[in-house]
């Protein structure tokens, strides 16, 4: 007998111990297995979404498994309850978002941004449940409709993520989320703001960009008395009107504030920002800032991103002073803000993003620029003249490290690329509003390490050159609102990078090839990576290409108002993660079967 009760014994120690190692992470700390009910509720909101891109997507979440070492998952070490869920860019599409969230009560932090929740509303109650959030983050998931009542009850939360972006291509954004996400962008609305923050004491950060706040009421004020500890305030593109109220005063504790596209603001510049010992980002683009820009703002010792563009009544002078400015970022362009002296950019030597007026030089710009060797970004824009497109494009050439480049307005229809060509290290241009010629296009196949180029609202005479399919390694390819002739060339299926393609608002008069009946060609069929194609309000002629069925990924198809004529491909049958389609006004027949 005492024999079995020593094996016994030892077979409860054996087993103890393999529980023991089975509930223990790689560094030894010792967790419990997640409760069943939350694992339960977690797998119900895995059925609600299709992984359309992603087909493996969220693999490890697998029933009978600890859905504690799920993907995404976090949970308490102390109790087992799932506190943090992290779906952030997983490549998820839902029919909205799944009430069994709701049944995660411990959460703390809850990101499911850059996501595609369909365009659908949240539920209006819910969110109350999570009282112990401290971080939400539902940024750029494709919701729409009211914001729900239950966010503004979470007196716990830290951060607030519930903005809207649009697709930038610069070679910060350029990244392998669903495209077809960012290029289509849905807001939500706040009926009241005040309602909204009046609870939310603990908030440091709240982005609430593109959030549709023009019946929200006295949103300035309303900041000012609820949210007096916060660090970060982002509410660009909101419809916010005016004027920035001396309350915001309050908000010592600021270090970026981005109210940038609200053009109802219509206010002389709130130089009280510049009392915020801690402000290191300042974005008031486009927001009808009128009167004097004080100098105080490029002798801030903390500042390093300043963005005023597009405020054409905001008048000033770039100092020159003897101290080198922190600034990183500095934004300048559709503003009155003048160069008058030659040393004005000397000590912006930390210099990576720029944007400029050349016509407020009343020197000789590459004089005052030639320091900024570490420029990374630079917009440039009312270069007229052949002489200062000269100068500028010979002073460019030495900014070996610029990786992003936008001109606007500029003549350039006397003038060679070449030296924009000798920029090896650009990943990103955009060119709009300017004079081209072919010449200078087909001096852009020399810049083979391009992620995206757009050219908007440009004219040129002749055909899109075939040397843009030099450009191998393009993802994003615009050409939008240029009187242009002929087919696109069919050396665009060497670009077998790019994701997204998009032509439309062409004026010019399309023609086939000689024996070819279709303007666009065969070739598209090699993009096999294209998430988007978008060729619309176009004179084309002929048919639509049997090749477009090859494109496997496309989400986005949109062919309407170009003039194609003929069947339908039968092909499109096979775009089985098509989302968006758009043959509307042209001459075809047949179905879709």
């Amino acid at each position: 007998m005492g024999l079995i009760f020593r094996v016994l014994l030892v077979f409860l120690v054996v087993l103890a111990a393999l529980a023991t190692i089975s509930n223990a992470h790689g560094d030894g700390t010792l967790t419990l297995r997640c409760h069943p009910d939350e694992a339960a509720s977690l797998l119900q909101l895995k059925k609600s979404f299709s992984f359309f891109r992603y087909p493996s997507g969220l693999e490890s979440w697998q029933d009978g498994t600890d859905c504690c070492l799920w993907e995404g998952v976090g949970c308490s070490n102390s109790f087992g309850h799932v506190t943090a869920l992290e779906l952030g860019g997983c490549g998820l599409y839902s029919q909205g978002l799944d009430p069994a969230i709701f049944k995660l009560t411990s959460l703390q932090l809850l990101d499911l941004s850059m996501n595609n929740f369909g365009m659908h509303i949240l539920p209006a109650s819910g969110f109350e449940r999570l009282s112990l959030l401290t971080h939400l983050n539902l940024s750029n998931s494709r919701f729409q409709g009211k914001i729900p009542i239950g966010i503004s009850k979470l007196v716990n939360l830290i951060s607030l993520d519930l903005s809207v972006s649009y697709y930038d291509t610069t070679e910060d954004s350029l990244s392998d989320y669903d495209s077809s996400i960012a290029i289509i962008s849905y807001v939500f609305w706040l009926p009241n703001f005040q309602n909204l923050v009046a609870n939310l004491k603990n908030l440091r950060e709240l982005y609430l960009d593109g959030v549709d706040m023009s019946s929200s009421g006295d949103w300035c004020h309303a900041l000012a008395e609820s949210l007096p500890d916060l660090r970060v305030l982002s509410l660009s593109s909101c419809f916010l009107g005016g004027p920035i109220c001396w309350s915001l005063s309050r908000l010592h504790s600021l270090t970026a504030i981005n109210l940038e596209d609200n053009f109802d603001i219509l206010a002389t510049f709130p130089e009280f920002f510049m009392d915020f010992s801690n402000l290191s980002v300042l974005q008031l683009a486009r927001t009808n800032l009128q009167g004097w820009f004080p100098r105080r703002a490029f002798e801030s010792k903390t500042l390093r991103v300043l963005d005023l563009s597009g405020n054409q009544d905001l008048l000033g002078h770039v100092p020159n002073f003897s101290n080198a400015s922190s600034l990183e970022t500095m934004m300048l362009d559709g503003t009155n803000l003048s160069f008058a002296k030659p040393g004005s950019f000397s000590n912006f030597k930390s210099l990576k993003r720029l944007s400029f007026d050349v016509i407020f030089f009343s020197v000789d710009p590459p004089s005052s620029l030639d320091i900024l060797g570490s420029l990374r970004q630079l917009q440039v824009s009312q270069v007229d003249s052949a002489v200062d497109v000269g100068a500028i494009f010979s002073w460019m050439s030495d900014l070996q490290n610029l990786q992003s480049l936008k001109l606007s307005w500029c003549n350039f229809s006397q003038t060679s690329f070449s030296s924009v060509a000798k920029l090896k290290s650009l990943r990103s241009l955009t060119i709009s509003d300017c004079s081209l010629t072919r010449p200078v296009l087909s001096t852009l196949g020399y810049l083979v390490d391009l992620r995206s180029l757009e050219i908007f609202n440009c004219i040129f005479s002749g055909s899109i050159p075939s040397a843009v399919g030099n450009l191998t390694n393009l993802r994003v390819l615009k050409i939008n609102g240029c009187d242009f002739s002929g087919p696109i060339p069919s050396s665009i299926g060497n670009l077998m990078n790019l994701r997204s393609l998009e032509i439309n608002g062409a004026y010019g008069s399309f023609d086939s090839h000689a024996g070819s009946s279709v303007a666009i060609p065969s070739s598209v069929g090699n993009l096999s990576n294209l998430v988007s194609l978008e060729i619309w309000y176009c004179f084309f002629s002929g048919q639509i290409p049997d090749a477009v069925g090859l494109l496997k990924k496309l989400a986005v198809l949109r062919l309407g108002q170009c003039g194609f004529s003929g069947r339908i491909p039968n092909s499109i049958v096979n775009l089985t993660q098509l989302i968006d389609l758009d043959l509307s006004s042209n001459v075809l027949n047949g179905k879709i079967v």
